[in-house]
């Protein structure tokens, strides 16, 4: 299997059933890049996974195939954009399909200031009619779904009726399924960092808006962290979705698709998962690229077992050094044995 030449841009949304989003890795910048997440399909084949948002700017004058390369063990996938021109958001919902995504998404979620000068994330909850025009177009350019990620609100704009007048006016331009992440943002004087961590969590507000727009399909973001949680909201909510604790823990999604979508396979051990990551590791290597463009994803495979702190620094120290990166690999490897 070759794991580094792109696939040809080929549209599947013909042949492709909408994805479940009963569990998905939620789109983190600098984290869920292709390396990542070709690392995490080996844990979990039912997750839906999320590129790192990218901006309509960056696919329609920068190098489109760069940022929309991926491998076809990813799937499904989706496809987030950040963005608030509708005609540039349709442009880049085309690439998205002719690149065979599985969906298309809308952040409308990001706090941060530099998203905001541009329009894009959070700041868009203020503005939900053009949300839906964004939301129109998009669906009148693809097949494929296109849904949004939101917060529950923004400073100044955060009662339960905003809410609802947001979610209601998206719903009329056709989105059917939003994730919605239970905090407000704060859009001055907090950064991304604090907006993920100061603003309490309201799951009370989400569970509100499930009762209220019963036809949606409403997904869960903010503050999940292990499957007894995703099970206990998954009596509420149509989906969860897991953010950083995905990533910091990633051996949590060996669980996944037993416990959330009845798969009968056996679960993959930590070693085995190494074991499947190392081709894909031989084969970037020889198309030059650094192993630690991949290994950095994966430090969290030791979480929770003794060796975990040598395992990292195997992998994240001691590979900027290595002459024989692959056999340090391996060492790592034999760390994770019977794990």
């Amino acid at each position: 299997m070759n794991f580094e030449k792109p696939e040809a841009p080929v549209n599947t949304s013909q042949t492709r059933s909408e994805p479940s989003r009963r569990f998905s890795v939620a789109p983190m910048m600098d984290w869920t890049d292709r390396h990542c997440r070709f690392f995490l399909r080996l844990l979990s084949k039912n997750s839906l996974l999320y590129t790192e948002m990218v901006t309509t700017g960056a696919l329609l004058n920068g190098d489109h195939e760069r940022f929309l390369r991926h491998n076809e063990a990813e799937h499904p996938l989706a496809l987030q954009l950040g963005g608030s021109v509708p005609l540039d958001l349709a442009a880049c919902a085309r690439m998205a399909q002719e690149h065979g995504y599985d969906e298309v998404n809308l952040n409308v979620g990001c706090p941060s200031d530099r998203v905001q000068n541009n329009m894009i994330g959070a700041c868009l909850m203020g503005h939900p009619q053009l949300v839906a025009d964004c939301v129109k177009a998009m669906r009148d350019a693809v097949s494929i779904p296109v849904t949004v990620k939101h917060r529950i609100g923004i400073n100044g704009r955060d009662s339960y009726a905003e809410l609802c007048d947001f979610v209601g006016t998206v719903r009329d331009a056709g989105c059917t399924s939003f994730t919605v992440h239970a905090r407000i943002a704060i859009l001055e004087g907090l950064s991304p960092k604090e907006n993920r961590d100061i603003p309490p969590l309201r799951y009370d507000v989400a569970a509100q808006l499930k009762a209220d727009f019963p036809e949606l399909e409403i997904v869960l973001n903010g503050g999940i962290k292990t499957m007894e949680a995703c099970h206990e909201h998954l009596q509420t909510f149509d989906g969860v979705m897991l953010g950083r604790e995905a990533y910091h823990n990633p051996y949590l999604l060996a669980e996944v698709d037993q416990q959330l979508f009845g798969s009968n396979a056996p679960v993959i051990s930590r070693a085995e998962a190494l074991a499947q990551l190392r081709p894909y590791i031989a084969e970037h290597l020889q198309a030059g690229g650094a192993m630690h463009h991949i290994t950095r994803h994966v430090l969290g495979l030791g979480t929770g077992f003794p060796g975990a702190r040598k395992f990292r620094q195997l992998l994240s120290v001691d590979i900027h050094k290595a002459t024989d990166p692959l056999a340090l690999l391996d060492q790592a490897g034999e760390l994770l044995q019977g794990r």
